[in-house]
């Protein structure tokens, strides 16, 4: 590649665009796959200067990164493709809906449950009691989980998995759809 001019300067929206742009197009060709298109693009939208932009195309060929006053002149195919989507924050209402609804008892025993292990720890640790009180904090967490099972680490983890399998279906569809409009420009 060649050297990228001023490395230590910020880049601008434009000069994101136009990485996230040539990105695309080595996905497109398969010099990348999906997976690999997911990170580097990450790391472009978290990029601050034209050097961390550069070094994720040190290894691609042409297209790169335009920098500059020609960031906006990006080449643009006969027939553009979808337009891709940046995954948003999530509004309050979706992250409400995705936690699990926990009764008061759930949200006491959750909090008592660290607090009731410190006290125990500190209870042996200063000889006010002896080893046997650090059977109280396992006790509680046993019956905590006995009557309410597994809590939000499980139920986000499905979630986290479905957004990156509909992440890498979409992505799969970018690229079949891309594939399909350079076959037609021929």
């Amino acid at each position: 590649m060649t050297e990228v001019p001023s490395p230590q300067l910020r880049i601008s929206d434009q000069e994101r665009e136009s990485a996230l742009h040539a990105l695309g197009e080595h996905m497109s060709a398969g010099r990348i796959d999906i997976d690999e298109f997911g990170e580097r693009s990450a790391r472009i939208t978290a990029a601050k200067t034209r050097g961390e932009l550069g070094e994720l195309f040190t290894d691609l060929p042409v297209p790169h990164p335009v920098f500059g006053a020609g960031a906006t002149a990006a080449p643009e195919p006969a027939v553009a493709p979808p337009p891709m989507s940046v995954p948003q924050p999530a509004a309050s209402g979706e992250v409400a809906a995705r936690q699990p609804d926990w009764s008061a008892g759930q949200r006491a025993a959750a909090a008592l449950v660290p607090l009731v292990w410190i006290a125990a720890i500190a209870l042996i640790a200063t000889g006010a009691a002896g080893w046997p009180v650090i059977f109280a904090p396992i006790a509680l967490t046993a019956v905590g989980r006995a009557l309410w099972g597994r809590g939000f680490e499980h139920h986000d983890h499905h979630h986290r998995h479905d957004r990156h399998r509909e992440r890498r279906e979409e992505f799969r569809a970018m690229r079949d759809e891309h594939r399909r409009q350079r076959r037609l420009d021929r």
